[in-house]
């Protein structure tokens, strides 16, 4: 089998995070699958509104720049605003997933309803915003927040960790849904065990999105050149843009 190469993009500047979502692209990606796992130099630490999504955003655009420089087929947005996710498929060649729309449709295919358990509680209105864009919303039961930030997801406590599996644990039996969702990037290392233990689907984003990009560049399916998602207009970007010409 031909080796490909899958770019997987954390949006904020986190290198532990980074590494955390990188071992769980890496534990799920085929044999032939190469992940490359980067994060932006510059941006926000973490995700956690609407600002931060669009200083993100820039930060997506040029490491999908890097990654195509770099010989990567497809592309992964580990960050559940799926923040660039339009712009990011101007700009590429291969598929671009974002990991809310790819846990939100892998939810689908295993439950009829589906839970989000995500961080902070403005972030929840911000996965609702995401559902009602992907078509998911009447198949959503509940989104929940642990009401932690997102970096607590790497302060070594576990805290993080077990108030998700607790706020799991209640969606579960509250709102009598057949799947969870995963709604960070950092909760991507908790999937497996959670799903053993709950015995439902519980489904990490990164690991959906890997597999989704694995599927259609297997289908031989890249972005669509035909119509809004062509490659951005030529045009001269001046000050700390020009780095995107």
């Amino acid at each position: 089998m031909n080796k490909q190469i899958i770019q997987v993009i954390n949006p904020n500047t986190s290198l532990a995070m980074t590494e955390t979502i990188g071992t769980a692209a890496r534990a799920v990606a085929a044999g032939n699958t190469e992940i490359l796992a980067v994060c932006p130099q510059q941006g926000v630490p973490s995700i956690e509104g609407h600002f931060d999504e669009a200083v993100a955003a820039i930060g997506v655009l040029e490491q999908i720049k890097a990654g195509r420089e770099q010989g990567a087929q497809g592309h992964v947005i580990a960050c559940f605003g799926d923040p660039g996710l339009l712009a990011a498929r101007e700009l590429a060649q291969g598929p671009v997933v974002g990991i809310a729309e790819a846990a939100m449709h892998m939810a689908t295919m295993v439950a009829t309803r589906f839970s989000i358990v995500t961080t902070l509680p403005r972030t929840v209105i911000i996965a609702r915003h995401l559902l009602r864009q992907y078509g998911f919303e009447h198949h959503c039961a509940a989104v929940h927040a642990i009401d932690l930030p997102v970096l607590a997801l790497e302060d070594g406590s576990g805290l993080a960790q077990e108030k998700v599996r607790q706020r799991c644990i209640q969606a579960m039996r509250e709102d009598d849904s057949g799947a969870i969702v995963l709604g960070c990037g950092g909760m991507a290392d908790l999937a497996r065990e959670l799903t053993h233990e709950l015995g439902v689907p519980v489904i990490d984003g990164v690991g959906a999105a890997v597999k989704m990009v694995e599927s259609l560049l297997a289908l031989g399916l890249n972005t669509s050149k035909h119509g809004d998602l062509d490659y951005p207009i030529r045009k001269t970007l001046s000050g700390q843009f020009e780095r995107l010409n």
